[in-house]
C-alpha cells in the first residue's frame, strides 16, 4: 500500500500541500468547510496527521511551548486565577498550532523540547530558568523580575497601595498584613510578594503594621487565629483572596464581627470573593494570559522569518472592588 502523505491528500482534494498542512497545524487559516473536507479525505485515506518527530527534524521546531511553575501543578492549577491565566494562554496560542507543555519544579527543563517558554512567577535564578538561558530558549516572564526577555505583570504595588489607603480612610490604625515568608526580606526577588508588600506599606503611611507569615496554598487557620488574638488588629491585608477567605473563617471562629471588629481585604478577585462579600483588588488573568501569549508570539516571529512588532513589557491595570468585608472601625462588640 503506498504511503499516504500531505501531497496525496492535496491531490485528492485539489488544493496545495500547504493548505493541507494548515488544516492540521493552523486551522484558523482555513474556512471550517474546507478544513472539514480535508480532514474527511485524510481520514478516508487513513492519514491522522503529520509525524511530530519528522516535522520537528524538518522545521527545527517542536510545536510546543513550555510553562514553568514554582508550585507543584496540583496546587498551582487548583487556583482558579492560575487556571484562567493558563486557559487564556492555551486558547491564544492554539491558533498558531502550538501546544503547551507543563513544567513543574521537578521536571528538568533541559530534557523537554520546546520552541519558547513562559515562566510564571518563578525565581529568575531557579535551575530550570537557568537551563532555558543556556539553551537559548526565548522566555516571557510573568509576575516576576525578568531581565532576559519580555515581562508581563499587573500593577501589584498600585493595587496594594489602594487597598491600604482604603483602610486608612476608614480610620483603621491597627493593621496586620498576611503574606508569605518567601516574599519578603532576602527573598524579595519574588516580584508579586515584594511589590504588594511595598504597596501596602506605602498606602499605610505612618501606620506600622504587624506582618504575619502564611502559606499561599496552605492551611493558615491556626496562625491567623493567633495573629487576631495576640495583636487585635482592626484590619487585615491579605496576599490573596484564598488567604482572605481563611481570615474570614478565623474571625468567625473567634466571634469577631466583619467588618465592625475586623475588616478584611484580599487580592486577585478570585471567584470566591464576590460570594464572601470580600473587598479585593481585581486583576484580569485572561488579559494577562493573552498578553503573555502575544509577547511570546512576537518574540518567536523573527526566528520564523515573519515580520512582527518588537515585543515590549506590559503592566496591566488592577482595580479596588469594595464589598461588605470592609467598613469603619466599629464600637467594641
Amino acid at each position: 500500500m503506498p504511503r499516504i502523505t500531505l501531497q496525496s491528500i492535496a491531490d485528492r482534494v485539489g488544493v496545495s500541500r500547504m493548505t493541507v498542512s494548515n488544516a492540521f497545524s493552523r486551522p484558523g487559516q482555513l474556512s471550517a468547510e474546507l478544513r472539514e473536507r480535508i480532514l474527511a479525505v485524510a481520514s478516508e485515506l487513513g492519514y491522522h496527521g503529520p509525524d511530530p518527530a519528522a516535522r520537528s527534524l524538518a522545521t527545527g521546531t517542536s510545536g510546543a511551548i513550555g510553562v514553568l511553575w514554582t508550585q507543584p501543578l496540583r496546587l498551582a492549577l487548583s487556583d482558579a486565577v492560575n487556571a484562567r491565566f493558563l486557559g487564556a494562554v492555551a486558547d491564544e496560542l492554539s491558533a498558531d498550532g502550538l501546544a503547551l507543555t507543563m513544567l513543574p519544579p521537578t521536571v528538568p527543563a533541559h530534557d523537554v523540547a520546546m520552541d519558547g517558554a513562559i515562566a510564571y512567577s518563578c525565581d529568575p535564578e531557579a535551575p530550570s530558568v537557568e537551563w532555558l538561558r543556556r539553551r537559548g530558549v526565548p522566555v516571557v516572564g510573568v509576575d516576576m523580575d525578568w531581565q532576559d526577555g519580555v515581562r508581563i505583570t499587573i500593577d501589584d504595588r498600585g493595587g496594594a497601595r489602594a487597598a491600604a489607603e482604603h483602610l486608612i480612610a476608614l480610620g483603621h490604625t491597627r493593621v496586620a498584613i498576611l503574606t508569605s515568608r518567601a516574599e519578603t526580606g532576602a527573598q524579595a526577588r519574588h516580584h508579586v510578594g515584594a511589590e504588594r508588600l511595598s504597596g501596602w506599606l506605602e498606602g499605610l503611611g505612618g501606620v506600622k503594621p504587624v506582618i504575619s507569615f502564611v502559606q499561599v496554598f496552605g492551611d493558615n487557620r491556626a496562625s491567623i487565629v493567633e495573629t487576631l488574638r495576640r495583636h487585635r488588629p482592626t484590619a487585615l491585608l491579605c496576599v490573596s483572596d484564598l488567604v482572605a477567605a481563611q481570615a474570614l473563617a478565623a474571625a468567625g471562629e473567634l466571634g469577631l464581627r466583619v467588618p465592625a471588629d475586623v475588616a478584611v481585604v484580599g487580592f486577585d478577585d478570585h471567584p470566591v470573593a464576590a460570594g464572601l462579600g470580600l473587598t479585593t483588588v481585581a486583576q484580569d488573568p485572561d488579559a494577562k494570559g493573552r498578553a503573555a501569549a502575544e509577547a511570546l508570539r512576537q518574540t518567536l516571529s523573527p526566528r520564523a522569518g515573519r515580520g512582527a512588532a518588537e515585543p515590549a513589557d506590559v503592566e496591566l491595570p488592577v482595580r479596588l472592588i469594595v464589598r461588605a468585608s470592609t467598613g469603619t472601625v466599629g464600637p467594641p462588640g
